[in-house]
């Protein structure tokens, strides 16, 4: 028995399973890992337009089973993407992108298809929803780059959309902090806390560097009432949160990522006037073209009121629940 016929048997799992595609799809993505899950909330995107677009899942990548990776391919399919997460200099392509040629030569089929190949998530780099849709877009760029603008081969694709493709009901928010001031620690719990005692669905992503303490730290958090299948940070958020003022002075673009009517919470120590001359225009504008609910708490005054010193964590997390309540 072989080890392809045997996974089956063992796990209940084919080696590769194509069962998410659009009936009649035209273009697929080949791919393996966690990018699936990205490309499958996508293709649900896509077919409420009409876009006949796959996906074909390699569970199984040694020994490479051409007849079977072959008969997972609709017979429809005119275009096929093949993502890898990697980069070798010097060959002549990726390696699933090699297998997959080699599989559809072996095999005879979908000669006439063009097949393009791209490589995605290199050095940690996030992959959205916008980037798989510019896969699906991409028909003049043979191989290309996602993630980074390359500005050496010029091989990136341009980001035309951006949507929010999480499922309905789905909250999402996200917390600027400083490394050692307490907000990862707070997220974890407060995440924690919604996963263990409600029927939420739950997850969280912490964004920081190596050194973290006195870094920049940013928290992703989603709960909803289904499932949740977006591993990549949240660029579309109902609740934005700022822990740090400087980080209003220094430009960084926070607010951006707030969706129309959503809410978003600065910790400083300004009053009105302060704010607004802080605050730079392009923020202000966002604002007020999107109605954004902008709250402010002084939580660095309180903390240090209460003898809590710099951990304003604790107070912050009260102001969240606060201003949650009214997403």
């Amino acid at each position: 028995l072989s080890l392809h016929d045997a996974l089956p048997i063992c796990f209940g799992k084919t080696p590769i399973k194509s069962t998410y595609f659009i009936n009649k799809a035209n273009f697929v993505i080949v791919a393996m890992g966690s990018v699936c899950d990205t490309i499958e909330e996508t293709i649900d995107y896509l077919a409420k337009q009409g876009r006949k677009v796959g996906l074909v899942k390699v569970r199984l990548y040694r020994p490479f089973v051409s007849s079977a990776f072959a008969a997972a391919i609709p017979a429809t399919v005119k275009k096929i993407s093949v993502l890898d997460r990697t980069k070798e200099p010097g060959s002549l392509g990726e390696p699933l992108y090699l297998d997959v040629v080699a599989a559809l030569k072996k095999e005879n089929k979908f000669q006439d298809a063009q097949i393009f190949t791209g490589r995605y998530g290199l050095g940690s780099k996030d992959c959205n929803p916008a980037q798989i849709i510019a896969v699906y877009n991409n028909t003049t760029k043979p191989v290309f780059t996602l993630g980074i603008n390359d500005d050496v081969t010029h091989l990136s694709l341009d980001i035309t959309e951006n949507p929010n493709t999480t499922p309905e009901g789905t909250t999402c928010c996200k917390f600027w902090g400083l490394g050692s001031d307490g907000t990862v620690g707070a997220n974890k719990n407060s995440i924690k806390i919604i996963g263990d005692h409600t029927d939420k669905y739950v997850q969280a992503y912490f964004q920081y560097d190596s050194k973290k303490t006195g870094g920049v730290t940013i928290s992703h958090l989603r709960f909803g009432d289904k499932p949740i299948r977006s591993p990549y940070y949240i660029n579309k958020a109902d609740f934005v949160a700022c822990h740090n003022p400087s980080y209003v002075t220094k430009g960084f673009k926070m607010v951006q990522d707030v969706k129309p009517g959503g809410v978003y919470m600065i910790n400083c120590q300004w009053d009105f006037d302060e704010l607004n001359h802080h605050m730079d225009a392009a923020s202000k504008r966002y604002i007020a073209r999107n109605n954004i609910q902008l709250y402010t708490i002084d939580a660095i005054d309180l903390a240090i009121e209460i003898g809590m010193g710099k951990r304003t964590n604790t107070i912050l997390q009260i102001g969240r629940a606060s201003c949650r309540e009214r997403v």
